[in-house]
């Protein structure tokens, strides 16, 4: 007797097909809304000429992390100015700022949730799992499927990739708490919300911006397999480079993302305040 052969898309693909029919003016409305921000930010960058916007940003970063991050931006932009790959950077630059916001505000809610009830956390801890090991071009299916080719896909899967990391080091960092704190503010008759933000999160901060450092690195993972579905930016000159065999592209595109990713874990790490590093 043959074995029944089961495939996850048969059940899958006409549960996409039903949102896609029932819901295309919604997901053309999200399209629209995200598109308009991507581009909002790009132009934000674009709008001086490039030696201006470098000197702001490494301005910036010097005042969050330090000069020597500040050196670092100065030099890493400038070098991607040289090799042609300032407009591809911004363009992914804009699309990091995005899905990392998006992916800790909803990671960061949901983890504070959950950390509430091992109940929960035991529930959760499956889902996290599935989707934390599931390959990562697998999110850009689903999102290809309902919003198309182009940015918005891209972003969307790299916002879903990043939220699992973030809920897993919200737990951690909101279990790692001392009780005696929450005690003390309950002794003293602090109110459930000035516990919340007075004592539970300046204590969780160090792990959360842990979370942030691991959520920025993971999201500048997915600029190559965004560039599959024509999001554009550093992704798509590498793809670009490996579809049409030209090796120079390719090595310039991937120094180019190897330089974002070297600035933003540095100024991750250096936002991360002295009197934390040394507890």
């Amino acid at each position: 007797m043959a074995t029944p052969n089961i495939s996850p898309g048969s059940a899958v693909s006409p549960f996409l097909t039903y949102l896609n029919n029932n819901f295309h003016d919604f997901f053309n409305a999200t399209s629209g809304f995200f598109d308009n921000l991507i581009g909002g930010i790009a132009a934000l960058l674009s709008m001086a000429p490039a030696p201006y916007v470098i000197v702001a940003l490494a301005g910036v970063c010097t005042l969050v992390a330090g000069w020597r991050t500040g050196l670092l931006c100065l030099l890493g932009l400038w070098l991607c100015v040289s090799m042609d790959m300032w407009e591809p950077a911004v363009q992914t630059l804009a699309l990091i700022t995005i899905a990392v916001a998006f992916s800790l505000s909803i990671g960061m809610v949901i983890g504070v949730f959950l950390s509430r009830s091992e109940k929960l956390i035991a529930a959760a801890r499956p889902v996290l799992d599935v989707m934390q090991t599931m390959p990562p071009w697998v999110y850009l299916v689903p999102a290809v499927v309902l919003f198309g080719l182009g940015a918005v896909p891209a972003l969307l899967a790299t916002i879903i990739f990043g939220i699992p990391p973030m809920i897993r080091l919200t737990i951690l960092a909101m279990n790692q708490i001392p009780h005696n704190r929450i005690e003390l503010g309950i002794a003293v008759g602090a109110k459930p919300k000035e516990i919340f933000w007075k004592i539970e999160l300046p204590s969780a901060l160090p792990t959360l911006l842990i979370g942030v450092n691991q959520c920025v690195l993971l999201s500048l993972g997915m600029v190559v397999l965004a560039g599959l579905v024509g999001a554009g930016g550093l992704g798509s000159e590498v793809t670009r480079g490996l579809t049409r065999m030209e090796f120079g592209l390719g090595i310039r595109a991937s120094l180019a993302i190897v330089i974002l990713a070297l600035i933003l874990d540095r100024v991750c790490r250096g936002s991360i305040p002295a009197k934390y590093l040394n507890r």
